[in-house]
């Protein structure tokens, strides 16, 4: 362990030297890797198409190109997954993730290509490391091994799909054993229950120092763990344990939950942005609650605010935007359906603000993600309730009836009095949004709540084969069916 702790360090001095020159140089490491993709890219069907020879300039390549959303490179992504080769991408692409969104049942197929997986998604693993242990030099965390909990893929029509996780674990198999477990054999399962119960016999009595993935999953298992183990903590199960790299989804709503399943004073969390069409930032500074953008990755990033779109270099700190990337898995200039809002522009750092579609603005309150995310932090703290999961809905007016925002909020620990903490979290989101507040005193009545019993998102997000809830919509649909899963008679406060 010590000499494999000393070989790491090595490549660990390494990476940070070059993550500090894109820190120093990010416009000049942005055109370097935009140079790059478009070379690589020139002899695709797609570089043909839209004379990507010729482009050696940002500028001629936002003329040149459209900006793509899934729907418009799709024709792309269908001939990719035919077996056609150098479509967008030189050569075969052979794996892709595939997501079924938030709120569609329609999946989506993200290519993943060779390059990919490792100067893209791995590297991202690896300065993971780089980066904690260039934080907490004294950190044991190499000692042992990481717990990821993946999720399943299988063979499709000639190519491998499914969760990037299990895509990665299958292809980055060498790492089993030595960096990781469970054993890939485990870590693939697809049956949440029998993964759950495998890991647990396989694991308990390793060295584990940290464990990754996304919190909703990560704390059923952790769960189980204890159910296996009978013991009261984690850290009686693991006392090496000290770093969950999450990402995925925002942590704030599990991490009171998880600082009780792991009740140790070196328990360390870090963000990462790992999405299925690249790893993009990761948080570089235990001080902030920000990420570092990951500028060196094959990911040439532009972004969208309105109808104008700017690269790295003409973004401005406290605007929220849509992002679009061009990188070495075959997209260009393709939005990937999440905003960020830039924290700081030396270096650029980003803060994950929502999805674009993840929204309500059904009564002008046009109501973000970050809004609610804020309000239940602050309706937690004066109650002292752990929220874990929560979804979003309007409620639309009728002619003897105003409009209202439903809320299902499930609880880790339920606040004393629920109806208290409808009226703060009420109070909260008229504080934190202005229009919404107007329309509290117009047309929307209080938010309603209903509370959600243990387990119930996880078990609609298995049933629907998703990882992640959507937070806030216009459709009910999504909500309706959460609401359903419930009790015949949910309760409403």
């Amino acid at each position: 362990m010590a000499f494999r702790s000393t070989i790491l360090r090595a490549y660990f001095s390494r990476r940070e030297a070059a993550i500090d020159r894109f820190r120093r140089h990010p416009a000049e490491v942005q055109q370097q890797m935009l140079r790059r993709l478009l070379d690589r890219g020139a002899g695709t069907h797609f570089g043909r198409q839209y004379g990507l020879k010729g482009v050696r300039s940002a500028e001629r390549f936002a003329a040149a190109v459209p900006a793509f959303d899934y729907e418009t490179f799709k024709p792309y992504i269908e001939r990719m997954r035919e077996g056609e080769r150098d479509v967008a991408a030189p050569g075969r692409v052979r794996l892709f993730a595939r997501s079924s969104g938030t709120t569609s049942d329609r999946s989506k197929y993200i290519p993943v290509t060779a390059e990919s997986v490792w100067r893209n998604h791995s590297m991202g693993m690896r300065d993971v490391a780089t980066l904690y242990m260039a934080s907490h030099p004294e950190s044991h965390v190499l000692e042992g091994k990481t717990l990821t909990l993946g999720g399943s893929c299988r063979r499709e029509q000639g190519y491998l799909a499914g969760d990037l996780s299990a895509l990665l674990i299958h292809e980055m198999s060498f790492w089993s054993g030595w960096f990781r477990a469970p054993r890939m054999e485990t870590a693939l399962i697809e049956d949440f229950d029998r993964k759950a119960e495998a890991i647990c016999r396989e694991c308990v009595r390793e060295r584990i120092t940290a464990f990754a993935g996304v919190p909703s999953w990560n704390l059923a298992l952790m769960r189980r763990v204890l159910e296996y183990t009978g013991k009261p903590d984690l850290a009686e199960v693991w006392p090496d344990l000290e770093l969950f790299a999450h990402g995925g989804v925002e942590f704030g709503p599990y991490r009171r939950a998880f600082e009780e399943l792991i009740p140790s004073p070196r328990m360390r969390y870090m963000e990462t942005y790992n999405a299925s069409e690249g790893f993009f930032a990761i948080a570089d500074d235990p001080a902030r609650d920000d990420m570092l953008l990951m500028l060196d990755y094959g990911t040439y990033y532009e972004f969208r605010n309105g109808r104008d779109i700017v690269p790295l270099e003409g973004v401005r700190c406290g605007t929220v935007y849509a992002m679009l990337v061009s990188s070495n898995n075959g997209l260009w200039r393709y939005e990937i359906g999440d905003t960020v809002e830039f924290t700081s522009t030396d270096p650029y750092r980003i803060r994950f603000a929502g999805r674009t579609r993840q929204f309500i603005n059904a009564f002008g309150e046009e109501l973000i993600v970050d809004n609610a995310e804020t309000a239940l932090r602050r309706a937690c703290e004066a109650t002292g309730a752990i929220v874990v999961e929560y979804t979003v809905a309007p409620r639309y007016m009728t002619l003897d009836r105003r409009g209202a925002h439903e809320w299902i909020v499930e609880f880790e620990r339920r606040p004393p009095d629920t109806e208290r903490f409808a009226e703060l979290l009420d109070e909260g989101l008229r504080a934190v949004n202005s229009d919404y507040d107007a329309k509290r005193r117009t047309t929307l009545e209080r938010l309603v709540l209903h509370e959600a019993e243990r387990g119930r998102f996880l078990r609609w997000m298995r049933a629907r084969g998703k990882n992640k809830v959507p937070r806030m919509t216009g459709d009910r649909r999504a909500f309706e069916e959460i609401l359903a899963f419930g009790a015949a008679d949910p309760q409403r406060k």
